[in-house]
């Protein structure tokens, strides 16, 4: 009997630091480039049920910082990392509109014992942990490639390709050019930049359009002018698209047949999954097998859009 009140009190020991273990609170940072682009509100809607699915399945408390800016602005989004240390975050998730403008904030979050992991756009020269989105050169490769196929390997293209300062989208650019050499009936026009929002974006569709009326292909390596309706005001069929992305109002474009394909990323699994990886890191000391998770394309034509429109019912905000 003399054993029974220290095992007794050996088990509450182990019971009591069991209790304290799994009611362990984190915050982590999410920073996208923009709050007013639909990708970015659902990988919100992606983390937000993430850290419902793990914090249930690890018995721990996980909250979502919501550090966007209203528009791109890399130097707020540097400020944003800045906050968030000081706010005592646990991990910071960061969609990086400007890689030099970011890599020292990133560096600096680093350094002071906040782990960062970037998604959709990387900061490849920063001290970031992992890294999770498409393969970017073999995204423009796959846009250019299904343009090419249904433009029968001939005509003028050209590239809508967003924010020119972005790594993500000039890795895109490059693919689309590498593919494009490929076809020699194929004439790549120009590369066409522009601030990424639907209004902008189409806006650069309609003024190349008017100077370019030979154009018969876009290869849109972001779907930023499909966001909005009415953006291509061409006969469905006389030009032909294939962009990146599947949101809702791009749905309509394949619909009435002004888009042929679009490729979708994983855009809800870019919040998900970054708080996959910032629990593994934080919560686990655990460090993903690779820097880089690549993150697959899924294509949607005509044939598929009803079923694919179904997953924007749980993936963007109500």
């Amino acid at each position: 009997m003399k054993f029974t009140t220290p095992l007794l009190f050996s088990l509450a020991g182990i019971f009591t630091a069991t209790a304290a273990e799994t009611n362990k609170s984190y915050t982590f940072g999410l920073v996208a480039k923009s709050q007013s682009n639909p990708v970015f509100q659902a990988a919100r809607t992606g983390a937000e049920q993430a850290a419902k699915d793990l914090g249930a399945k690890y018995k721990i408390n996980i909250k979502i910082d919501w550090r966007t800016p209203n528009d791109e602005d890399a130097q707020k989004q540097a400020e944003a990392i800045e906050q968030l240390v000081l706010a005592g975050a646990n991990g910071i998730a960061v969609s990086c509109s400007d890689a030099n403008k970011l890599t020292d904030a990133i560096n600096s979050a680093v350094k002071n014992g906040v782990p960062v992991a970037t998604f959709d756009s990387d900061a490849p020269n920063s001290k970031r942990f992992v890294t999770y989105g498409v393969d970017d050169i073999k995204c423009g490769e796959q846009v250019m490639d299904e343009l090419a196929k249904v433009m029968e390997g001939k005509g003028v293209v050209a590239i809508l390709a967003g924010n020119q300062n972005a790594p993500n989208l000039q890795k895109r650019v490059q693919g689309v050019k590498n593919v494009a050499k490929k076809y020699p009936d194929i004439k790549i026009r120009e590369t066409y930049y522009h601030k990424e929002t639907p209004q902008d974006a189409a806006a650069k569709v309609e003024q190349v359009m008017q100077a370019n009326p030979d154009i018969t292909g876009w290869a849109m390596i972001g779907g930023w002018p499909l966001f909005t309706d009415n953006a291509l005001k061409w006969q469905p069929g006389t030009v032909k698209c294939v962009s990146v992305d599947a949101l809702p109002p791009e749905l309509a474009y394949l619909r009435s047949g002004h888009v042929q394909l679009l490729l979708a990323q994983q855009c809800f699994e870019w919040g998900y999954r970054s708080v996959e990886h910032l629990v593994n890191k934080v919560h686990f000391k655990k460090n993903p097998p690779s820097v880089v998770d690549v993150s697959p394309l899924t294509p949607v034509s005509k044939a598929n859009v009803e079923s694919y429109a179904k997953n924007w019912e749980k993936w963007l905000p109500k």
